[in-house]
């Protein structure tokens, strides 16, 4: 499936994590700590699943990409930019009144998006909606939180997923066991997330969320499983690549200060300094 080499993939997933903190840290708004936990996955779905030219002409047999925990959606963004859809300068209007980058998807405001969200919960099922009304050769990816999962809504589109056996529907759990309360096992215990698809019928692969080759292998036995829905559960890092904010549940919806924003930029480039030797 690859059709970009690791070190392409890392140069992506650098440049995202840097526009992540330039973006947030100008708003002083947003949700960084997510961000940077789920900016891999975005960085694979972008730049070796989606055909970037379908996206853009809106080939109506393209897959789709489902943003469902929308204060995720810097990551979103900087992969677009990233991939030349829309302006580096336009990154810094994040947030901005009339900026078509808001702090939570708008669909009508930015055309490279499959749909709106914010309200957490609903995107599993508008994903199932467009797998079950799409061609089959079209897949749907649907980026979810793990907070998400406490949400009953979430579980009655796990519930009809299985049912109806759609098996181009991809669920992506960004695992990072934080939400902005706390621990979600605090606030709303999950438990198993694998062991609980796989009660409702789900094929499940479990992997870390930053490492390439696990993710390549797990996108490849999903979208060749055809008895039904795959979950791919990422275990992640709230804040991965910046240590200074890494696993601190603040920084779901705090922006970094200039100086710590500095340093975080320092430390997204030793961070792929390390993982690229």
């Amino acid at each position: 499936m690859r059709s970009y080499t690791l070190n392409n993939l890392y140069e992506h997933a650098r440049n995202i994590r840097h526009y992540i903190i330039a973006m947030t840290t100008r708003a002083n708004s947003g949700h960084p700590g997510g961000s940077l936990s789920s900016a891999d996955i975005i960085t694979y779905v972008y730049f070796n699943l989606l055909n970037i030219r379908a996206l853009r002409d809106q080939d109506p047999n393209r897959d789709r990409f489902i943003l469902s925990a929308g204060h995720l959606c810097p990551a979103v963004y900087a992969a677009l930019a990233e991939a030349n859809l829309i302006s580096q300068e336009q990154i810094l209007t994040l947030r901005q009144f009339g900026s078509p980058l808001q702090g939570h998807p708008d669909r009508l405001m930015m055309p490279y998006l499959e749909t709106s969200s914010g309200s957490l919960g609903q995107g599993l099922s508008i994903a199932l909606g467009f797998a079950l009304s799409l061609p089959k050769k079209s897949n749907v990816f649907c980026l979810t939180s793990d907070a998400e999962h406490q949400e009953g809504s979430t579980w009655e589109a796990i519930m009809a997923a299985a049912h109806f056996k759609t098996s181009n529907l991809i669920s992506i759990v960004d695992r990072n066991y934080l939400q902005i309360d706390g621990s979600t096992e605090n606030v709303m215990a999950l438990n198993s997330l694998k062991d609980k698809y796989r009660s409702f019928g789900w094929n499940v692969i479990e992997i870390d969320g930053h490492c390439f080759n696990a993710i390549d292998g797990a996108f490849n036995e999903a979208i060749s499983y055809k008895k039904g829905p795959t979950a791919i559960i990422a275990l992640t890092h709230l804040g991965h690549g910046v240590s200074i904010i890494e696993n601190d549940c603040r920084y779901h919806g705090k922006a970094l200060t200039l100086d710590q924003a500095h340093q975080a930029h320092q430390q997204i480039d030793q961070y792929y300094q390390r993982i690229n030797k």
